[in-house]
């Protein structure tokens, strides 16, 4: 869990834009995504994702499975791994693999101690995006790219917030947040 391995896993931007959600807690789409769909109903039937397990890699596609319970009763779902994800984050359900395939498909990220110090500096709230590195390379982490946002006031970032997200660009009122965030 600690460790500087990664597991880099292609997938749709549908089901990226949806993991991004679940991740960002202060973004909530004006009406319910596939995956919150599937939260409701199951919450609604009482119906727990206990966790999920990437289990399976072939020819570069992973392979992935959903515990759930029911009245005491586990049942194990096949699923795509980034919908399998993005449901183990919205059930707070720990996402599992096999040493195996770290070995096969893993990555390790090498970052210099100046970088290190900068992803430290970074709030909890932002999320950073980890590049596919050769060993010894660096990562160089910006800051302060504010997409013109740093001209508008208060006001105008929260308005164009709200816009934003009844539009579903999530990208871009994730900036917005940020700059938000970093002004109060």
């Amino acid at each position: 869990m600690e460790g500087d391995r990664k597991l880099p896993i292609v997938i749709g931007a549908f089901e990226a834009q949806s993991i991004a959600i679940a991740l960002e807690k202060e973004i909530k789409p004006p009406r319910p995504l596939t995956h919150d769909l599937f939260k409701n109903f199951a919450d609604r039937f009482d119906i727990i994702v206990k966790q999920v397990i990437i289990h399976k890699l072939v020819d570069g596609v992973f392979y992935s499975s959903i515990i759930c319970e029911r009245d005491k009763i586990e049942e194990i779902i096949d699923a795509r791994t980034s919908d399998a994800i993005a449901l183990a984050l919205r059930f707070n359900a720990p996402i599992f693999t096999y040493k195996t395939i770290l070995d096969k498909a893993g990555i390790f990220l090498k970052f210099s101690s100046k970088d290190k110090d900068k992803a430290k500096d970074e709030t909890d709230d932002s999320i950073v995006v980890d590049e596919i590195l050769q060993e010894g390379e660096t990562v160089e982490i910006e800051s302060g790219a504010s997409d013109g946002y740093t001209e508008l006031s208060i006001e105008e970032l929260h308005k164009e917030l709200d816009q934003a997200v009844a539009n579903e660009d999530y990208e871009k009122a994730a900036k917005l947040r940020d700059e938000i965030s970093k002004r109060n």
